[in-house]
């Protein structure tokens, strides 16, 4: 979750694990950076911070409007940032042969995205049924609602959600499509209640694990992550740290067991990293994250081995 602060009007956000990604991956004058999921350029800002005068970062991110703002809030660092507007699949790409001395991969959507209706991500406000971080991407979740079997759809939704009453709850997605009842994300909600009830004070939105996973399906996000991860002994330089900053178990396992199988990199992180209280007090969506870090090993040692 990318939570840093954003334009003037706007909810005050603020940068999950900043300082202890900052620790791990130690940044130093002149090294070359990435950061593959800008958003507003909250872990951007501590790396070029931390690696002045001379320290550079390359940023990448999906949303044009994330670029946007990430622009203004780093523009006092002048040319030692660069930005790309692609996935962060595209990070070969994007360096150009470069190798950095650090990645950082915040995953999931930001608190902008989640707080602005037309981007239509959460059941908290009424807005089209969209959910992509590239308005330009050719899948919204309306299309992908509409166009999936009703068997493929509960696969979705138990796949990327978790969500142990798929079957009903796609069931009931389609008769709203049949009646005509789902053009909004709280028409799809109110699909999605019939089955699991209304929201309960305290409790998890019923909502929660069927938005995520129709998130995910749009944006490939799990597909994206694993092609990222795969980029890694080749894009980081010998000794340059990954860090990667995930908030459900399907992003962590994945990172985890990439990791581990990877013979080129040595994993910093046993057992990931969680926020502690009082981070969670300052910003309640950073209780779900988790921090796993990786190291590049150098090249003539693994050649010896």
């Amino acid at each position: 979750m990318r939570c840093v602060p954003a334009r003037m009007g706007s909810p005050l956000h603020i940068t999950v694990f900043r300082e202890r990604t900052i620790e791990l991956i130690a940044p130093r004058a002149g090294g070359l950076y990435v950061d593959v999921t800008t958003g507003l350029g909250g872990h951007t800002e501590a790396l070029l911070e931390a690696s002045g005068p001379d320290g550079r970062v390359v940023c990448i991110d999906r949303d044009p409007t994330a670029i946007e703002r990430s622009r203004e809030r780093l523009v006092r660092f002048g040319d030692r940032v660069e930005f790309h507007q692609t996935t962060m699949s595209d990070v070969r790409r994007a360096l150009a042969g470069r190798r950095v001395d650090g990645l950082v991969a915040d995953l999931g959507v930001s608190s902008p995205q989640l707080d602005e209706a037309e981007r239509g991500m959460s059941f908290r406000f009424d807005g089209p049924l969209d959910m992509r971080m590239d308005l330009e991407g050719p899948v919204t979740a309306w299309s992908l609602v509409r166009d999936l079997r009703e068997d493929a759809l509960a696969n979705v939704i138990y796949e990327y959600g978790e969500e142990r009453r798929s079957r009903p709850i796609a069931r009931s997605i389609k008769r709203a499509i049949e009646a005509g009842e789902m053009e909004t994300t709280k028409q799809l909600a109110s699909a999605i209640y019939r089955v699991m009830g209304p929201p309960r004070f305290g409790q998890i939105d019923p909502a929660t694990r069927t938005f995520q996973a129709l998130r995910i399906a749009v944006n490939d996000e799990l597909g994206e992550l694993e092609r990222m991860l795969d980029a890694l002994p080749e894009v980081l330089a010998d000794g340059g740290v990954a860090a990667v900053i995930s908030f459900h178990s399907l992003e962590d396992r994945i990172v985890k067991h990439t990791l581990r199988a990877m013979e080129c990199v040595e994993v910093m992180t046993k057992k990931p990293l969680e926020p502690d209280d009082d981070e969670c007090r300052e910003n309640p969506r950073a209780r779900s994250a988790k921090l796993r870090a990786a190291r590049r090993l150098p090249r003539d040692t693994q050649e010896d081995a």
